[in-house]
């Protein structure tokens, strides 16, 4: 039988204005990145996609690089849109972004004009749409002026190709850069999309958090379960479908004794809530004034049910986060390195 969008799916969902931007995102944003590729059979992905439009997750998150072949997440999802979000066009906010490896040779990574725009278009083709809702700068190009990159990324939306644009795992002076040129040409800079989690907090001791307040920048926030780790999934043992077993974007040196340990006792606070681990996790991101979404993986649609099932507790006592803090540290990983990703 067809699906069909429940009738209801707006109701729920709670939407937060990106930064001083007029676009509103949910709370809870799909990222289709490793579980969205040839290895997943087409009627899971299905599944996983209109479950979440279903409740009120509007916001697709890809790149160009995204699924086990690069590309082949766009590609997936494009048949989705054509097939099963055909005529929603208008009621999706669809991103994506270049930077990272994509083609052979000296044009088919980083941060140039040429690779940008000739990126932006692939993914446009994949798609099958005429533009993206935002296009981002994937990550910080060492080699090749801002200015060039920025340009580029204004060049796109002069050219109806995005309607917004953003920037990925930039650190706070990067991104302070980025702001004053992309506010001197006009360009719609709205949103910043960092690594956040309660493993991983660099955006509190790199100061981008307060930077995205002051500049009145919105941010998406990824890995805010930390690749699985802040789920059910490893409490007990390293399951062998799971990342940390495949190798895929989780080293099983991540799951340490001591960040077990911290990671048990996070689960316990999460109990006392009622919640999951990961509904804990994702409410304590979004505890965040300057986050306006966190973005979540699913290789199930149960796993999105249970991400959204964290809106219904956001709220923290002062005691709670206290003791928060004491599980919620680094725990000495480096889940998308910051030194590399966002020159530091």
């Amino acid at each position: 039988m067809k699906w069909t969008p429940k009738d209801d799916r707006y109701d729920h969902m709670l939407y937060n204005r990106c930064g001083n931007s007029g676009l509103q995102l949910p709370a809870i944003s799909l990222g289709l990145w490793h579980n969205f590729g040839d290895d997943v059979a087409h009627g899971r992905k299905v599944e996983i996609c209109t479950t979440a439009f279903d409740l009120g997750i509007t916001h697709f998150d890809l790149a160009n690089n995204y699924g086990p072949q690069p590309g082949s997440a766009e590609i997936a999802f494009g048949k989705i849109l054509r097939e099963e979000f055909a005529g929603l066009r208008d009621e999706l906010v669809i991103s994506s972004k270049a930077g990272y490896r994509m083609w052979p040779g000296p044009y088919g990574e980083w941060g140039s004009r040429k690779y940008l725009i000739s990126s932006c278009d692939q993914s446009l083709k994949r798609l099958g749409v005429d533009y993206v809702d935002i296009f981002y700068s994937h990550r910080y190009d060492p080699n090749t002026p801002l200015e060039e990159t920025m340009l580029a990324l204004d060049q796109l939306v002069r050219a109806g190709k995005a309607l917004y644009v953003g920037v990925s795992s930039y650190n706070t002076a990067r991104t302070k850069e980025a702001y004053a040129i992309l506010k001197s040409l006009g360009t719609p800079f709205i949103i910043h999309q960092p690594s956040y989690s309660m493993l991983n907090r660099w955006v509190e001791t790199d100061g981008l958090l307060d930077t995205l307040t002051d500049t009145g920048l919105g941010s998406i926030v990824f890995s805010p379960l930390a690749q699985g780790m802040l789920t059910d999934k490893y409490l007990k043992e390293i399951p062998a479908d799971s990342r940390a077993s495949q190798g895929k974007s989780l080293q099983q040196g991540f799951l340490s004794e001591e960040n077990m340990e911290n990671i048990k006792a996070l689960n316990d606070i999460a109990k006392r809530r009622n919640q999951t681990l990961a509904q804990l996790a994702i409410a304590w991101v979004l505890r965040q004034k300057a986050v306006t979404s966190a973005l979540i993986g699913a290789s199930k649609p149960q796993q999105v049910i249970d991400c959204v099932g964290a809106l219904k507790n956001i709220a923290f006592t002062d005691a709670e986060l206290n003791e928060i803090d004491k599980y919620a540290q680094n725990g000495h990983i480096n889940i998308w390195s910051q030194s590399a990703e966002i020159d530091n």
